[in-house]
């Protein structure tokens, strides 16, 4: 392993060289800011997992680490069979994460979960294949290296074709509207570390696969396709708020409100601006962060309530302080407060594209009102008021242990809210055509 080019880090080694395949791996700036996400999120998640699942908790521990060794494969490979492989082992993990572990209805979505993955799957394998079929017609080289088919002419129509195959692969993952549909079922039934996994880690594997295999492999597609995916992802930001609004179930109103915030990323990856692209990157490090602790959160809840139902819920501030103070924090942290790594992204993405179309930015601008609506909701439902049941005053506060963990979530939000140049100028990507062989 050794630093190359403007690379952080270069590992190649022999896989099965008949195929042109290797174990191909590199590091840049875009990939470390990601890898330090998971890193963050891991810890969270294996204390969650430690408190809440009991029944077979060796097993569970097992497929949690692969799902997150996936994750981890998926920010550095640059092979793409490797790549492809790494994005399988992190899906199949969670599925079945979500089918033993799962609340109520965990069959039904765990299995569109899974239907919506593996069919997005197939579509970028065919992209893949299809890639590396023009490589080897043009060169004579049977390879899956990013960088050798990043050098590969294609007709105009094929490279369109191809980007859209890699473009609703990772449109689903991120999710984009109307493809969003597996979301909100899989984080309302997946255990509590499964929630935080997918909203703080696996949401962004699209925005990254986006970035490195659409707009950098793709550049004239990525600009035919940017009207329509700025679109979606205005779209995404009204839609995913407007259902927010009218959820009861807590976990299923995070989960939408994801596909709000998530459409923010997409509207600032093709707004074909650096600095769109470093407001979805901050967007995608800030969301990991708020969300995943608003999924705890709302874990904690239902572990302590038995109910995810804001109906259920109202006056816990006077029993519960901690846990409701750490739920405001987070949930203004989402709406885009101020001073926190949310606002930061929000603004720049809304900036981006007010270059592009005022149109396009007042609308996503009227979704930041939405989701101030749809928070302050959400806290006066589950926080205030008066105390809904007698039963809720037995329940127990978070412990030094929570605070201590979500206070360090507390403390990088406002870090990356304050000061987010060293993350826009670390999260830049590395174009493919720099790369020395």
């Amino acid at each position: 392993m050794r630093t190359q080019g403007p690379w952080l880090l270069h590992l190649s080694l022999p896989w099965v060289p008949a195929l042109g395949i290797a174990l191909r791996c590199d590091l840049d700036g875009l990939g470390l800011t990601l890898l330090w996400l998971t890193a963050v999120l891991t810890y969270p998640c294996v204390v969650t997992a430690a408190r809440d699942v009991r029944d077979k908790a060796g097993l569970f521990h097992l497929l949690l680490l692969l799902a997150i060794a996936g994750v981890n494969g998926v920010f550095i490979a640059t092979d793409l069979f490797l790549f492809f492989f790494f994005w399988e082992l992190m899906l199949v993990p969670l599925y079945i994460l979500v089918t033993l572990w799962g609340h109520e209805d965990r069959a039904r979505a765990a299995i569109k979960f899974f239907l919506f993955t593996q069919g997005s799957g197939l579509l970028m394998l065919l992209s893949i294949l299809g890639l590396v079929i023009a490589h080897f017609r043009q060169s004579g080289v049977l390879t899956f290296d990013y960088f050798a088919l990043a050098g590969t002419a294609l007709p105009p129509r094929l490279g369109l074709l191809l980007a859209l195959g890699f473009f609703a692969a990772f449109a689903v993952k991120l999710p984009v509207v109307p493809l969003h549909v597996w979301l909100p079922d899989t984080h309302t039934q997946a255990p509590t570390a499964g929630s935080v996994l997918l909203a703080g880690v696996l949401l962004k594997t699209g925005g990254y696969g986006l970035i490195r295999f659409v707009l950098l492999l793709f550049p004239a597609a990525s600009a035919q396709l940017a009207p329509v995916a700025m679109a979606l992802g205005v779209a995404g930001i009204l839609y995913g708020a407007v259902l927010a609004l009218a959820q009861d179930d807590m976990k299923r109103l995070i989960a939408y409100s994801s596909v709000s915030h998530m459409g923010f990323v997409l509207l600032g990856l093709f707004s074909g601006s650096a600095l769109g692209l470093q407001g979805a990157v901050v967007q995608m490090l800030a969301h990991g962060l708020s969300t995943g602790a608003l999924f705890a959160i709302a874990g904690a809840l239902q572990d302590r309530l038995h109910t995810r139902d804001l109906r259920s819920m109202g006056g816990l501030w006077a029993v519960i302080p901690q846990l409701s103070a750490m739920g405001l924090v987070f949930t203004v942290a989402s709406l885009g407060l101020p001073g926190l790594g949310n606002f930061v992204g929000e603004f720049l993405v809304l900036l981006a594209t007010w270059r592009v179309s005022p149109l396009l930015a007042g609308l996503a601008a009227a979704g930041l009102v939405l989701s101030a609506l749809y928070g302050l909701t959400m806290l006066g439902r589950a926080f205030m008021g008066p105390l809904a049941t007698q039963e809720a005053r037995r329940i127990d506060d978070f412990g030094p242990r929570d605070m201590a963990v979500l206070g360090g979530a507390v403390i990088l939000l406002i870090a990356l809210g304050l000061y987010p140049q060293p993350v826009a100028d670390t999260a830049r990507p590395v174009a493919p055509t720099a790369h020395a062989s």
